[in-house]
């Protein structure tokens, strides 16, 4: 045995030898080439040269840029991070050379950036007075790389054709950031709602209903709206009702047509307070991450941190209420009528009530009226913008001493605010990450009523009886070994455990898998984030991820029909 030990050991020298004899014969032969020859296969990476437009390079310190200006800007930002990766990684396995890689890789983010569709339609309104009135409203589609097309209707007189465009793209890159399979798409129609009574309103949004759907910017497989500012469920089911007796009176799936319907209606459990629910969320996975926090001077989790509000609409005060129970505390409400203080703390369902019964904050007596220049302006932990656009720019972000600012709504902050923002150590937890709790339920709705059963419903006897007769295995494997002689062995579930014994309801589903969602996502930003050396800015991080999926799609799929 020793022998042929020895003998198998001689072979692999003699095999180990003669590879290191081509190996030397190799690199001499290289180190005997010309340079120009011998690095051929050693030559550096070719780096991308993709650029900020020129029209877009005063955005970075412009004041008041445009919306779609921003999200343009925003998108060449992270162009320039990505677009060597895509290149050599995303596109490694196409047989092309580089050259041809970069053509197409441009052309690609080219085909990403601009809106496919925009539309305008105008429609004359009978007022109850007998009045007559033009009525305008607007429909942008950004991108079709999937479908259908999702984004909210909102009821603003600060609508216009600029601010559905940045919205849509936005809401492309939001659905590609939390993996949700739809493209982008933004409505609005230029009213103050408030002026208007029910049946006016309702006048109003059947006839944009139907002047989408003539146009094909309405239907379950095309294009599905959801509430937004000024809008509720109430205008949801209007719009589905009007859909499924015109357009889609012989469509099986009419109900998908649009999300956030009532629950009556074909709506889903959490839908309304999903957007809020999602803040508290994207919140809670940066504030438990000890990196970051250690990177802003905070310690991780809840206790002890305050947060003040600004905008008490559906987002903010579902917001509210969900940093309250995870033990934040509200120190500051801030709206377009007043804005109130109390360092103390403010009960947000004593404030919720009020504003029901009031409609408005001002004079809630839990709190006092804010006197001073700006609320936003406070010492604070956490500051949660969930009102409008561009509130934070450079004419006061400087002013600005929250650590973490939690972008509730949608561009609440200007590019010039936040690199201002990012210098002073502030952690940005961006849009289209953090607000994208609505449109994640929105495609469960969306599922739910395109497979015409609510989640749970097969499944919750099956699951509950399973439990059942887990707790009675138990017991009986336990009176079978310790016997009976003291009587039964009770098995006694815990309190947690006894919630679920009977299986999950629809919202148990809707809130787990809203919570994985963003966990989930969180994750890849800051992965993102460290590859590519970004310290805080997680804007940056989040778009790269979006474009990155959106390429890929682009890239499979072909661009011959794009």
């Amino acid at each position: 045995q020793a022998y042929n030990c020895l003998i198998h050991f001689y072979k692999r020298c003699k095999v180990m030898l003669r590879v290191l004899h081509k190996l030397r014969s190799a690199t001499f032969i290289v180190n005997c080439l010309p340079s120009s020859v011998a690095t051929v296969h050693t030559s550096p990476a070719v780096t991308g040269s993709w650029q900020i437009p020129d029209r877009l390079q005063h955005v970075p310190t412009a004041q008041d840029p445009g919306f779609f200006e921003m999200v343009e800007f925003f998108f060449h930002k992270a162009c320039v991070l990505v677009e060597d990766t895509l290149i050599d990684e995303h596109m490694k396995n196409q047989r092309i050379p580089r050259e041809l890689k970069e053509k197409k890789c441009r052309g690609i983010l080219r085909l990403i950036e601009p809106c496919a569709h925009v539309l305008e339609v105008t429609f004359p309104l009978q007022r109850d007075n007998g009045e007559y009135e033009m009525i305008t409203g607007y429909r942008a589609q950004h991108s079709h790389h999937r479908s259908p097309c999702k984004g909210g209707i909102r009821y603003s007189m600060d609508v216009n054709q600029d601010e559905v465009k940045a919205l849509s793209a936005l809401m492309t890159y939001k659905c590609a950031c939390v993996d949700v399979p739809f493209g982008g798409g933004k409505a609005g129609v230029k009213i103050n709602p408030k002026l208007y009574s029910d049946n006016e309103l309702e006048k109003i949004t059947r006839r944009f209903a139907m002047e989408l759907a003539k146009k094909g910017f309405l239907g379950p497989a095309i294009d599905v709206p959801a509430p937004d500012m000024g809008t509720s469920e109430r205008e949801m089911a209007w719009i589905a009702d009007t859909y499924a007796n015109t357009a889609g009176y012989n469509d099986l799936n009419a109900a998908a047509c649009i999300t956030g319907k009532p629950i009556n209606q074909g709506g889903i459990h959490g839908r309304s307070s999903a957007t809020g629910r999602g803040v508290f969320h994207g919140l809670e996975n940066f504030i438990n991450e000890a990196q970051y926090m250690s990177m802003i001077g905070h310690t991780p989790g809840w206790g002890g941190k305050t947060f003040i509000v600004q905008g008490f609409g559906n987002v903010g005060m579902h917001t509210c209420r969900y940093l309250t129970r995870a033990g934040a505390t509200c120190i500051g409400v801030a709206e377009l009528d007043g804005s109130i203080f109390n360092k103390n703390g403010i009960d947000p369902k004593d404030l919720e009530d009020y504003k029901n019964e009031h409609r408005t904050i001002v004079g809630f007596p839990g709190a006092e009226p804010y006197e001073g220049e700006d609320l936003m302006f406070e010492q604070v932990d956490i500051l949660i913008p969930a009102a409008t656009e561009k509130v934070i720019h450079a004419g006061n972000a400087t002013k600005i001493k929250a650590s973490i600012i939690a972008e509730a709504a949608n561009g609440p902050i200007t590019p010039a605010g936040d690199r201002i923002l990012q210098s002073q150590g502030c952690l940005v937890i961006p849009d289209m990450y953090i607000n994208a709790g609505g449109v994640t339920v929105s495609y469960f709705e969306w599922l739910k009523n395109l497979n015409h059963v609510s989640y749970g419903r097969l499944t919750f006897k099956y699951e509950r009886e399973s439990n059942y007769h887990l707790l009675q295995s138990v017991q009986d494997s336990l009176e079978r070994r310790f016997g009976r002689v003291g009587g039964k062995i009770h098995v006694t579930p815990s309190e947690e455990f006894n919630k679920r014994m009977s299986g999950a309801s629809e919202k148990d589903i809707v809130h787990s898998g809203l919570d994985y969602s963003m966990e989930r996502t969180a994750l890849k930003i800051m992965n993102t984030a460290m590859d590519l050396e970004l310290g805080l800015d997680l804007r940056s991080a989040a778009y790269v991820n979006s474009i990155t999926k959106i390429f890929d799609t682009y890239r499979d799929s072909g661009l011959a029909f794009s």
